[in-house]
């Protein structure tokens, strides 16, 4: 049996903002919180999976909205699992931010999409910057006095045209709030209107093999980003080459699913039990100028099935084993048919749910 390492878990759909970027512009699902039987049975059934080591409060909502999230924390905790949690911070309280500590939070990654109060606002509308910097950097400095090893602090930076020229002030509010890492990812356009927000064609990783003639493989070295190298390596990069860092093909990124790799699942707040975040619910994005509808897969919904019924049951294992061979159509890279215009099917005779399609396997998008 594959071995099972991290769980996402979405404790509520439910959210405090009303961010520009989100997938509530394209979803019309009801919102909800889990319920404790859900994630009680959740990590019952994690006792057999001896190999499990983290579980990430993330999904579409914010944590801290769930009134049971503490105990959440602390029931993992006391499992002897890592648990790391996504948060907007606007709703952390310095009561609240000593109940986390106290239960046992390893590591808070905090969304933030500009080094500015006006444009993290403008994107993230609600959330105040000067706010979420105090929350978090009060949140570390408590549990520097409460345990001999703090809380892991993280930024998570979705990148797009509006904000681009602020990533590099990010450092100064990772400085602020003590984050010891910045996780940037790109834009997934919910709406039309973003698609002319985001910073990536997926041209330059979109050939195959090896290099040829017309487009030769460029092998490059460890080098310092600099004054000197700026403007050469840019004009490559424009180039749209076949590329190779350290002797690593970025073609071989393209197809390498981050979640069904690494031995990961995700629990929506009503139980089911999906491959990846991504699949957690039904949607529609648009990808290459195409409007794609992505429909939720479950194989399992808790706690009237058990994960020890789920996660080995033929369908569920074939699909890990199809997606890591990764022998979908290549939608993004051929322009799109009509097989494209949903995960259904392809034109390979893959049935739901196909990977083609997903930005996740190519790199462009990232999950903390």
């Amino acid at each position: 049996m594959d071995e099972l390492n991290k769980i996402y878990v979405e404790p509520t759909s439910r959210c405090n903002l009303e961010c520009v970027t989100c997938i509530r512009h394209s979803w019309d699902e009801p919102f909800g919180d889990m319920d404790w039987s859900v994630y009680q049975a959740l990590i019952d059934g994690l006792e057999d999976f001896p190999g499990s080591k983290t579980v990430a409060f993330a999904g579409l909502g914010e944590p801290l909205l769930h009134e049971k999230f503490p105990e959440m924390v602390r029931l993992a905790h006391e499992r002897g699992l890592r648990t790391e949690m996504t948060s907007n911070a606007m709703l952390l309280t310095p009561s609240l931010a000593a109940t986390l500590i106290e239960s046992g939070l390893d590591q808070f990654t905090a969304s933030i999409d500009g080094a500015s109060g006006e444009t993290n606002g403008a994107i993230r509308t609600g959330a105040s910057l000067e706010e979420i910097t105090t929350n978090v950097r009060m949140f570390y400095r408590m549990s520097q006095k409460m345990r001999a090893v703090p809380v892991k602090i993280g930024i998570e930076f979705v990148a797009m045209k509006r904000n681009i020229h602020e990533l590099p002030a990010i450092q100064v509010v990772a400085d602020q709030t003590r984050a010891s890492f910045i996780l940037v990812t790109n834009l997934l356009p919910y709406t039309a209107e973003l698609q002319e927000e985001i910073l990536y064609n997926l041209e330059p990783t979109s050939y195959e093999g090896q290099g040829w003639s017309g487009n030769p493989l460029w092998i490059l070295p460890k080098m310092d980003w600099s004054r000197e190298t700026q403007e050469p390596l840019s004009k490559i990069m424009r180039r749209r080459p076949n590329l190779s860092f350290l002797d690593i093909n970025l073609n071989q990124r393209n197809n390498y699913c981050p979640f069904v790799r690494t031995g990961s699942l995700a629990v929506a707040w009503h139980g089911g039990v999906s491959p990846c975040p991504p699949l957690l619910h039904s949607y529609r994005c648009f990808i290459r100028g195409r409007e794609k509808f992505f429909r939720c897969c479950e194989f399992g919904r808790l706690p009237g099935q058990p994960l020890i019924a789920a996660w080995p049951s033929p369908e569920y294992a074939a699909f890990r084993e199809r997606v890591r061979k990764f022998d979908f159509s290549p939608c993004t890279d051929c322009g799109g048919c009509e097989w494209a215009e949903t995960n259904e099917e392809d034109c390979f005779g893959n049935s739901f749910p196909v990977c083609g399609d997903c930005l996740w396997a190519r790199g462009v998008l990232r999950c903390a």
